[in-house]
């Protein structure tokens, strides 16, 4: 029988040697460490981690009521004492001895109605702090009704008002200083841990800035210091708020500015910098490495605030400056009601799944309560890839895998007829320039006449909403993929009014990081040792993070009523050739010197400049700053009717060249081949 292995990913390694020996299977992490544990295999803990330590046996939930009762008890009796300057009466300590048990029953009872034993106290912090004080003032309002309503007959159940005020303080200040100890020894032992398992193994510990002394960097802050393996001393806060200079937070000292920097660096032999500012502006990530690189010091940075708050990674994981945070594009702002209103509760369909846009589009579809995804994509590893995250992240959400060919009009109507989304937002495509201009065949079948079969499909499935993603290479195209892009809004547009579904496009520019883009390819060259290749010194574009691209076409969609075209505000656009020197500085490296840039000449169906609109297409703000919508100047049903027709018996004949004529002479604005 074949042997069955899975692989489970860089996280989740299995790992032979001793573990096989011993007759189990250890979860490895990349680094070779345990990762998580099962039921059945108790791994040996590591020299100084809290679980192992004796005294931890004693954290179960009666050793934490005896505890507390100890607390409360000894507050009782120090109360009487302070109240009688430690020489209390016989007759006051047979009170005492009377009124304690009372004491102990109506401060436990509070402590347990209040959530509190239902705590962990190695995790305490000021959000539990308010079910200490509702408990401690329903534990001290009876005894004061009592001591002022009882008759004198009651003498010795009267608690005096004195010693109820301190016993309050005391006993429930004892009972939440015990679990902030637990904490801070629970931390303490942990971070060892961390530093005997992980990184730290050299015991010196790199000294650090802090960029930003704002919530994110004191979150971060905090993270550092209770970790051992990150391996980091920090040093100080650096801050250009002046109401901050001199304050202390989280017991770290904001001791200067930005400008600071270089000064600080030399004092205190910092290694890096770390930006801990959750949006910062990409104009103030340029200034600080600017600054770092004139030192020069490390740059890093946390990551963005959408990838904390999603859960997507730590605070603490710092990561390198890269270029998406140096090419001047501030964040994005939302519209998330609009948003879900659009998107929760409704199936949405995404082709073209595995690719980077459409998986970005899948993931930000879930994030906003998408009802259930359809992911199509023909490559089946990548739709493996996509599901598998998608399923590991938003576990209760239906996941529909299907592996097609969008310009397979049968299967298609079938899906759509079967699965009934309300929304598709169609990123299959292909895009690559250069390889399009050697395709243009192919290019024809999936770009063009895909879109338009899918168009049609969609409108007679009853789909409320169909999203086509195009690009700024349609605009005046002088490639095949940018003709085959524009002859696609085309088609969609002319849909608009034959059925109810509403048709729009939704037209951007390069997207940072994306399967093909020029990024990856910079980053592989560095690191090869170069030359990094330049097409053209003069050559610019503009650029879009893969995030931001997909948030925006949603937001088009959901603001679109139908006929439209979209154009989303590149922004000011990138020149190529500085877009490669900032790569190779943020290695650490010297253009020209240490990594040689060449240039290689502009290819087959490429321009200098890219253009997002062109005459005839009156585009207008929208309520959202960053999209601008438009009526396309369309064209006549009969003449896209036998626009396609032509395109589709060239493309069966297989003659490229008359398609490319053909590109230009149904729009008159292409110049492709040219």
């Amino acid at each position: 029988m074949a042997e069955d292995r899975r692989d489970d990913g860089p996280a989740g390694r299995r790992s032979a040697g001793g573990a096989a020996a011993a007759g189990r299977e250890v979860v490895t992490t990349r680094e070779g460490r345990p990762f998580g544990r099962r039921a059945t295999d108790r791994l040996a803990e590591p020299p100084g981690r809290p679980e192992g330590v004796p005294w931890q046996r004693l954290m179960n939930r009666p050793g934490q009521f005896v505890l507390d009762l100890a607390v409360l008890s000894a507050a009782f009796v120090l109360s009487y004492l302070l109240r009688f300057e430690f020489a209390p009466p016989a007759r006051e300590l047979h009170a005492m001895a009377v009124q304690l048990p009372l004491v102990l029953l109506l401060q436990l009872g509070a402590m347990q109605v209040f959530g509190i034993y239902a705590f962990v106290w190695r995790y305490i912090g000021m959000a539990e702090v308010g079910a200490f004080l509702r408990a401690a003032w329903w534990s001290l309002l009876p005894l004061v009704i009592a001591r002022l309503g009882l008759p004198d007959g009651f003498q010795q159940w009267r608690v005096p008002l004195s010693i109820i005020l301190m016993t309050t303080v005391f006993g429930f200040g004892g009972v939440l200083g015990l679990r902030v100890l637990r904490r801070a020894l629970y931390e303490r032992f942990e971070k060892v841990s961390r530093r005997q398992v992980g990184g730290g193994r050299s015991g010196l510990a790199k000294p650090v800035l802090l960029v930003g002394a704002g919530r994110a960097g004191v979150q971060a802050a905090r993270e550092i210091a209770g970790r051992g393996d990150l391996g980091l001393d920090i040093r100080g806060f650096v801050d250009d708020d002046p109401e901050k200079r001199g304050t202390v937070i989280h017991g770290i000292k904001v001791i200067g500015t930005t400008a600071d920097i270089p000064r600080l660096a030399r004092e205190l032999g910092i290694h890096h910098v770390v930006i801990t500012i959750a949006q910062a502006a990409r104009a103030d990530i340029r200034r600080i490495v600017d600054i770092c690189e004139s030192v020069p010091v490390k740059a890093q940075i946390i990551p963005g605030l959408y990838q904390i708050l999603s859960g997507a990674v730590e605070i603490s994981r710092i990561r390198d400056v890269e270029i998406e945070d140096l090419l001047g594009r501030e964040p994005v702002v939302l519209d998330e009601e609009l948003l879900r209103s659009f998107i929760a509760g409704t199936t949405v369909m995404v082709t073209g799944a595995g690719g980077s846009i459409g998986a970005e589009l899948a993931r930000q579809a879930a994030r906003f309560g998408a009802g259930a995804l359809l992911l199509v994509e023909r490559a089946e590893f990548a739709l493996f890839d996509i599901d598998r995250e998608l399923r590991g992240r938003f576990p209760e959400l239906p996941i529909v895998p299907l592996v097609a060919d969008v310009g397979d009009r049968g299967l298609m109507a079938g899906l759509l007829a079967r699965h009934r989304p309300a929304v598709v937002l169609h990123a299959a495509a292909h895009k690559h320039v250069p390889m399009m201009e050697s395709n243009p065949i192919e290019a024809v079948r999936n770009n063009l006449l895909a879109s338009r079969s899918l168009g049609e499909a969609a409108g007679e499935a009853g789909v409320e909403a169909f999203i086509l993603i195009s690009t700024d290479k349609a605009v005046r195209p002088s490639s095949v993929m940018g003709a085959s892009k524009r002859a696609a809004e085309l088609a969609v547009q002319d849909l608009q009014g034959r059925y109810r579904t509403r048709f729009v496009s939704v037209r951007f520019g390069n997207v940072l990081g994306s399967a093909g883009s020029v990024i990856p390819t910079f980053r592989e060259q560095i690191l090869a040792g170069g030359p990094v290749t330049v097409t053209h010194p003069d050559m610019v574009r503009y650029f879009m993070t893969i995030p931001e691209a997909a948030q925006l076409v949603l937001q088009a969609g959901a603001m679109g009523e139908g006929g439209e075209i979209f154009v989303l505000d590149m922004g000011e656009p990138v020149r190529i050739l500085d877009l490669a020197k900032d790569m190779i500085a943020l290695f650490g490296l010297k253009p020209y010197e240490d990594v040689d840039i060449v240039f290689s000449g502009v290819r087959p169906g490429e321009k200098l400049f890219e253009e997002l609109q062109v005459e005839g297409e009156h585009l207008s703000r929208t309520r959202h700053p960053k999209i601008y919508i438009g009526k396309l100047a369309s064209y006549e049903p009969a003449k896209v009717a036998a626009g396609l027709e032509r395109f589709r018996e060239l493309a069966e004949l297989g003659r490229e060249q008359e398609l490319r004529r053909y590109f230009n002479e149904f729009l008159p604005e292409a110049r492709v081949g040219e």
